[in-house]
């Protein structure tokens, strides 16, 4: 995983590299441009020589580190324009020093840098028309955004949002220097117009802004680069927020990798409680995913009335057990004792998927389930809703992990106002914290928090994930990991980290074979193999 900073702690990191470390601010200034200049000579081709590129700075740091990396541009065979919006006098600090070279190169070199010395204040109605004339020229290949970075916590006005118009109507391929301009670091939210990047090239650590969406999604391709700060001082900072990482993935796979003594009985056996009359599909795509994540034993429980159903369509080695159907305050306890009969053996319950919480007895029936409960519990979709508004409190040694999207984490909450979940870090982490609970928050960048503090961003998945049955494969994707990592001693957080990580792999996968229009669950469960041979090959 790596540590999410907000702006205060990048200002630090970057203070005590210095103080502690001696590494010049300046040096880490250039340091960065030079990561971005990779960047872009990479996006380029291979080589920037002949290239136009346009570069907007602000008169800060971000501006310092633009001007650094258009000499470093020049300097490789590139044709660059300078934009400041600004005043050179009022620059100050390190990017001075790097303006004050810019400028002395362009005094011998002004047919390869152009650097427009126009600012905000004298110039207001010269700059957006050399902006506009500059988009209009073919040959300008790349716009780099250099104008804010971190340091932006108001809406961007005046000149900037003119400037943004320019960009908008035009849609250079624009890469920003550490977060699009117009996005507060420390939010999820946009502050008002901003950039739309193409890529995104961060410093040290990734910001809020940049991996939670809906910010994240104006950053493009994120990419983050270390300029010389040691790691210690990263981990050092307090933050609670992480991404996830390929590694992730990587240590819990070989945690739970296959040896010669693995069979049945030690992988996991897994207990899915899922499906009903009307949702028989479901059941069977919770039994086929759980059974292709590795775990040694899948069965399903469903209502009786939908066994014959679910068995003519489930793999063959996913085990299917009927059930009471829980109509009534009688069926439900028999389909309670049932289940209660056969879980001797069982390593995690998965409940929810496809079943009815309309009745009172099938809310009493998995309210039961989760209450007495002597292994972990997966709860999905109406297991969700027969707990909502929820009050269980949750334990580290039988945890309990709750995947709801949007709507259904509302209906937990106990409320419709859309304001409670406006900070999404904030609510999936008040909410594990109070509850003790493992809570996974569905959708464009899934979160994940555990009762600590800790919230993980997912950066796999795609658009393509929304349709129906893609929650039912994860559901059994992460019974499958869970009951392995009962068997194997593995940190349940852990395995949800990567179970998630991993689905959402499989959905790239299946976006690039089959597109986003036509991918379907089962689809994102076969391409499960290509997932698992990526990061561990067989």
């Amino acid at each position: 995983m790596q540590k999410v900073l907000t702006a205060e702690q990048m200002r630090e990191v970057d203070r005590l590299t210095t103080e502690k470390y001696g590494i010049p601010s300046l040096l880490l200034m250039e340091n960065a441009a030079h990561a971005v200049a990779r960047v872009i000579t990479e996006k380029l081709g291979g080589s920037v020589e002949g290239k136009s590129i346009l570069i907007l700075c602000g008169k800060g740091n971000n501006g310092g580190d633009g001007t650094a990396l258009s000499r470093i541009l020049w300097q490789d065979g590139a044709h660059v324009a300078v934009l400041l919006f600004g005043l050179i006098t009022e620059v100050r600090g390190d990017a001075k020093t790097n303006f004050d070279i810019l400028r002395r190169i362009e005094d011998g070199a002004a047919t390869s840098v152009v650097f427009n010395k126009l600012g905000i204040q004298d110039n207001r109605f010269d700059l957006i028309p050399t902006l506009e004339g500059m988009l209009c020229d073919d040959k300008i290949e790349l716009v780099v955004d250099a104008l804010f970075g971190t340091g932006l916590t108001s809406p961007l006005t005046d000149i900037f949002v003119e400037a943004l118009q320019r960009l908008e109507n035009h849609r250079p391929l624009m890469l920003a220097v550490d977060l699009p301009s117009g996005l507060d670091a420390d939010s999820n939210e946009p502050l008002g117009p901003h950039v739309n990047a193409t890529t995104t090239v961060t410093f040290t650590a990734p910001k809020q802004a940049n991996v939670v969406a809906p910010a994240s999604q104006f950053n493009g391709e994120l990419i983050v680069t270390n300029i010389g700060s040691p790691q210690e001082l990263i981990d050092q900072q307090p933050s609670q927020l992480f991404l996830a990482m390929p590694d992730d993935a990587i240590s819990w796979l070989s945690k739970s990798a296959f040896t010669s003594a693995s069979y049945k009985n030690k992988r996991g056996h897994v207990l899915m409680i899922a499906g009903s009359r009307d949702y028989t599909g479901a059941a069977v795509l919770c039994g086929n995913s759980a059974i292709r994540s590795g775990v040694g034993l899948v069965t399903l429980a469903v209502p009786e009335s939908s066994r014959e159903s679910v068995v003519a369509r489930v793999t063959p080695e996913v085990m299917v057990r009927g059930i009471a159907e829980t109509t009534n305050g009688s069926a439900a306890v028999a389909a309670f004792d049932e289940i209660n009969g056969f879980l001797k053996n069982v390593d995690v319950i998965a409940i929810g998927s496809g079943l009815s919480s309309k009745e009172d007895e099938t809310r009493e029936f998995i309210l039961r389930i989760v209450e007495e409960r002597k292994t972990p519990v997966v709860i999905d979709a109406d297991g969700l809703t027969a707990l909502s508004p929820f009050n269980i409190e949750g334990s580290v040694e039988l945890p309990l992990i709750l995947t709801p999207h949007k709507g259904e984490f509302m209906r937990l909450l106990g409320t419709e106002d859309k304001s409670f979940i406006k900070d999404r870090v904030a609510a999936v982490r008040n909410f594990a914290v109070k509850h003790k609970v493992i809570l996974l928050l569905k959708g464009e960048r899934a979160l994940i928090g555990e009762p600590g503090g800790k919230v993980v961003v997912n950066p796999t998945g795609n658009s393509g994930l929304g349709k129906a049955g893609n929650g039912d494969t994860l559901t059994g994707l992460i019974a499958g990991f869970a009951a392995q990592a009962v068997q194997m001693k593995i940190d349940m957080f852990e395995t949800v980290v990567a179970a998630v990580y991993v689905a959402g792999m499989a959905g790239d996968i299946a976006e690039k074979k089959y597109g986003k229009r036509v991918m379907t669950a089962s689809d994102v469960r076969d391409c499960l193999t290509e997932v698992f041979d990526s990061l561990v090959p067989r």
